[in-house]
């Protein structure tokens, strides 16, 4: 008999038990460096936002960022001019408090893109934030209910389902 084949009854159970504790551990990693992620990004917006203001910066000095940031981190993503513009924008629109808070802190970056680019109101950002958490929605199922203005119709239908 092998030692694979001489197992105590209780392994499987105690097996199952710890691959829902590592799988729940890589979630959590996930959700952590997601949410250092949006918040660096949210920093570097307010920072553009703040020295444009504050020194007269016009629109070329976001190119100019681009360069720098791409040369200096070749092997990271994320610095283009476009997401550089939308960092600035996510800055404008939500303050750290706001950005660090459930339900934006449990979204991944491109969920708030989306939030941004295809709704105006922060009201309905926010309710379409709590939903695409509370439903565990991709990035594509939360485009969908928004062009479905699935927010907009929850509670006005004659039924027993929740969303």
């Amino acid at each position: 008999m092998s030692e694979i084949e001489s197992v105590p009854s209780e392994y499987g159970e105690w097996f199952i038990s710890l691959k829902r504790r590592i799988r729940a551990a890589q979630q959590r990693a996930v959700l952590a460096v997601n949410r250092e992620l949006v918040q660096l990004y949210w920093n570097i917006g307010d920072n553009i936002s703040t020295r444009c203001k504050q020194n007269g910066w016009g629109s070329k000095i976001i190119p100019r960022l681009a360069e720098d940031l791409k040369y200096e981190f070749p092997d990271m993503k994320g610095f283009s001019v476009t997401n550089l513009k939308y960092m600035r924008m996510l800055a404008e629109s939500w303050s750290f408090e706001e950005i660090s808070q459930a339900p934006l802190d449990q979204l991944t970056w491109y969920h708030l893109l989306t939030l941004q680019t295809k709704l105006i109101s922060k009201e309905e950002r926010l309710k379409y934030a709590a939903l695409a958490v509370q439903h565990g929605w991709s990035r594509n199922v939360l485009v969908h209910h928004i062009e479905l203005r699935t927010a907009e119709r929850i509670g006005s239908a004659q039924n027993n389902f929740e969303i």
